[in-house]
């Protein structure tokens, strides 16, 4: 039978081992820069094949009329029939990502060191997983298929961003236009989520981060950024993510304590005064 284990046992395996709660702040934006490089990196490796990736798109689609989910159409028209709903969609899209991630593990980083490591190690490995979707199924977004509108290139003039997806005007280059599968997008979304319901009851902030995911979907799909799918794929990515960092702790983890001898019927038969009993004469 395995103990219970103790206090200390669960800081070291929530800690690095050696009692820290919290890693080095240096350390951590090395390794979130790196993480950036990466994801930039990987979106420019990634297969530059255009013809394939719109034959990639078209199978999508077609597996989301079998499945009934093919409404970019749809709410691509309707977003770009509000003009003003349009822009707040682009900005959204384009600058939320970038600030409300880093916000959030900052947060738990400052407020909540016990889970740091955890959420950080989910969005790492999530990313990862999603930059290898990137590489290896390339796909174009609505936004390069006939029908649809581009809504970023449409309220270009409002913003920093030009006609490339969302990199900033003149930086078009830099970015892969067919890294659509799955939505990172999404995928950080659920991560706030999942990391503000982990580390607070608050509701207002429950509240907030339920909207924020939620939005973060809509967005992804109205602007012609990305499909369904794309989204579910994004959230199946952190679900894993999630599912893979969750600490260790329990059967098989914590110490075994040593087993106690239980003495012998004889031995506790025996007199307690230390003596030895004495035969008696016949």
């Amino acid at each position: 039978m395995y103990a219970a284990p103790s206090l200390t046992t669960l800081v070291l395996v929530i800690t690095d081992g050696r009692g820290r709660l919290r890693p080095r702040a240096g350390v951590e934006l090395a390794l979130l820069a790196l993480l950036y490089v990466g994801y930039s990196a990987a979106r420019l490796l990634a297969d530059g094949d255009v013809s394939r990736a719109v034959a990639n798109a078209y199978e999508l689609l077609h597996l989301e009329s079998l499945l009934h989910l093919d409404v970019e159409r749809s709410a691509n028209h309707l977003l770009t029939g509000v003009p003003g709903l349009a822009l707040v969609a682009s900005y959204w899209y384009s600058a939320l990502h970038y600030l409300v991630t880093p916000a959030v593990l900052v947060w738990v980083y400052r407020r909540h060191a016990l889970g740091y490591r955890r959420v950080r190690n989910a969005l790492v490995l999530a990313t990862a997983t999603g930059l290898a979707g990137f590489v290896l199924l390339p796909m174009a977004p609505p936004r390069m298929l006939p029908g649809y509108v581009d809504v970023l290139a449409t309220t270009s003039g409002s913003g920093w961003w030009g006609s490339d997806a969302s990199a900033p005007k003149g930086l078009g280059g830099l970015t892969n236009e067919l890294a659509a599968m799955p939505s990172l997008h999404v995928g950080w979304a659920l991560w706030v989520a999942w990391v503000v319901f982990l580390c607070t009851r608050n509701p207002w902030l429950r509240v907030a981060a339920t909207f924020y995911a939620a939005g973060t979907t809509l967005v992804v799909v109205g602007t012609a950024n990305h499909y369904v799918l794309d989204a579910v794929a994004g959230a199946v990515v952190v679900a894993v993510a999630v599912v893979v960092t969750r600490p260790r702790v329990g059967r098989g983890s914590a110490p075994r304590q040593p087993a106690r001898r239980q003495p012998s019927a004889a031995a506790s038969s025996a007199p307690r005064s230390g003596r030895h009993p004495v035969p008696s004469a016949r």
